[in-house]
Parts: C-alpha cells; structure tokens; sequence
C-alpha cells in the first residue's frame, strides 16, 4: 500500500475511541453548537452525518429534532455498530451506511437534505476531495439546507502550528483533569502521540487545510453565509447555506 493509498484502519478507530473523550477538545460544547445550527435551518429533510463513529452527534441529533431521520455514515463497522447501540431507542429515524469517505456514490439522496455534518473526518481528504465533497453536499441540500464541518485544519505559518500544538496539550491536560481528576487521560494522549502539530510530517492519511481554503471551497461551491464559528487547538466549526 502506497502513501496516497493510506485508510484508517479498526485499530485506529480502536485508539480513537479510547482517547477521544480526552482528545477531542470541548467536545460537548462542539456538539452542542453543531446541533443547535441544524435545528436553526428551518426546512423539512433529513440530516447526514459523515464519518458519525461511535455516534455522539448521531444520538444527540436524534434526541433534539424528533421529526427527523439521520443517515449516519462511516468507514468503519465497529463505529456504525456503536452509532447504532447508542441510538437504539431512536433506531426508527436512523439509516446507518458503510462507506468510502472519498467516494461519491453515497452522496446522492432520493429528496434534498436539511442539513449534512460531519465531525474529525473530512480532513482525511486532500484538496480537491474537499472541493468534490463540498459541491457534492451542496447538491444535496435543499435550499436554505445546512453544511456544518467540524475539523482539524492546517495552521497558515509556523507559528500558528506552534500555538495549536501548545493548545491542544492544554485541552488534553484540562480535560483529563475535569474528567478523571488525574492527567492519565493526557499521558496516554502523549504515548500515543496524536498531537500532529508536533510532528515533522503528517501521517499521510492526515490532509488538513487552511481555514481560509475551505471558506474559499465553499463559496465556489456555490454556499452562502459561509462562517467560521468557533475554533481552538487547530481545530473549528465552520458552517454553510445552499441559497
């Protein structure tokens, strides 16, 4: 398998959802707001959830838009399990696939979409798989639907990766000791080395962008009311409008 071949594999999804709790920062607020901007988008349709792994956002999504259906995809088959154990009261409203993320098959829908989400995922794509993705979405919704993105991004300068390298330690730290009271949590976060920012090069299935291109990508697309909602550790929440 070349470089450009790389896929996540069952023992990262394994890793991830041993540390996320941890790793991912103010992970409660991220779905909170992520939520509340779907809910905003005041047009009937379902919701998609790209790469929903072990289905946080999925269940949240479910329990505060009764009336809604979520298709909640993912690569992985040990994540679409745990979406579908946790959203088991909800299963009714729940369509679950597996998929490429890369691919573009899954991407059509027999009627438009309210909203499309997607969490810590879309960064697996490069460049022109993001631009794909995003006009791919943007076919989807219906007019007034949403696209929130929360992800990883590429800090523009060399200082920008020192800050979010620094920053995401922090969140690790505080989290590990709000959680647990002690800073296990964040030295297995350390040993398992997931802080990128600190590395010399990424792990080729990591393809981070600017900010500034995925705002950009957007509105080529063909999005409107394109923000940037929230963002720390190199990592934010931007979202999206099909006009």
């Amino acid at each position: 398998m070349s470089d450009t071949d790389r896929r996540w594999t069952e023992a990262e999804t394994a890793t991830y959802r041993d540390l996320s709790r941890y790793a991912v920062p103010q992970r409660e607020r991220q779905i909170a707001l992520i939520v509340d901007r779907v809910a905003a988008a005041a047009v009937p349709g379902d919701v998609l959830e790209i790469c929903c792994g072990e289905g946080l956002l999925t269940a949240a999504l479910l329990e505060a838009l009764p009336d809604v259906r979520v298709h909640a995809f993912d690569g992985s088959a040990a994540m679409l399990a745990a979406t579908r154990e946790r959203a088991e009261a909800m299963s009714g409203r729940l369509v679950t696939r597996r998929i490429d993320l890369a691919g573009r098959d899954w991407r059509r829908f027999d009627a438009p979409l309210r909203a499309a989400v997607s969490s810590l995922a879309v960064h697996h794509l490069d460049g022109p798989g993001k631009r794909d993705l995003f006009a791919d979405l943007h076919a989807t919704l219906a007019p007034g639907g949403v696209f929130v993105l929360a992800d990883v991004v590429q800090p523009a300068t060399a200082a920008g990766n020192a800050i979010a390298a620094d920053l995401w330690d922090q969140e690790v730290r505080g989290r590990a000791l709000s959680l647990d009271g002690n800073l296990e949590g964040f030295e297995a976060f350390r040993r398992a080395d997931w802080n990128h920012f600190r590395h010399k090069e990424l792990d080729p299935i990591d393809q981070p962008s600017t900010v500034v291109e995925q705002l950009d990508w957007l509105r080529a697309a063909g999005f409107v009311e394109v923000d940037l909602h929230w963002m720390t550790a190199g990592q934010m929440i931007l979202s999206a409008v099909r006009p």
